[in-house]
Order: C-alpha cells, then structure tokens, then sequence
C-alpha cells in the first residue's frame, strides 16, 4: 500500500499476513495456482497447460479458493 496513513498501513499488513497464513493451509496444487494467477497474473489458459488441467477446472479451483479465502478473511475478522 503507497498510504502515508499508518493505520491503513497496518490493515493492509494484517491482511498480507492472513493471506500469506491462509495460503499455507491450501494443498499445493491450490496454493501454486492461486499464485499463478493472483500473484504472477497468468492467464487462466497458461495456469491451464502448465497444471495440464481444463480451463474449466481451473476457474473452479480459483472460485472455490476465493470463497474459502474470504470464509478465513471473514472468521479471522478482516472482512
């Protein structure tokens, strides 16, 4: 975050922690696609061919991620 105000500062470090924490509690495969797409903003058709997956059943792993990303968001008080 470019904010020069320290409380958005520290939410924005609170949530770069739980979503670092999250992702440790993801299988692999899930947590390498998520970074894929999320973090090195590839495209649904390279995450795709590189996992030899449908573009199909990667969309699904994305949303149920996100979902479950925002359900840990939710519960850990962030959202």
């Amino acid at each position: 975050s470019d904010s020069s105000r320290p409380d958005e500062k520290l939410e924005a470090e609170a949530l770069a922690q739980a979503v670092n924490l999250f992702l440790r509690t993801l299988p692999e495969r899930e947590q390498k696609i998520f970074l894929c797409r999320y973090y090195y903003v590839e495209s649904i058709e390279t995450i795709a061919n590189r996992f030899s997956l449908t573009n199909s059943a990667v969309k699904s792993i994305l949303l149920r991620t996100r979902n479950k990303l925002k359900q840990y968001l939710i519960q850990e008080g962030l959202l």
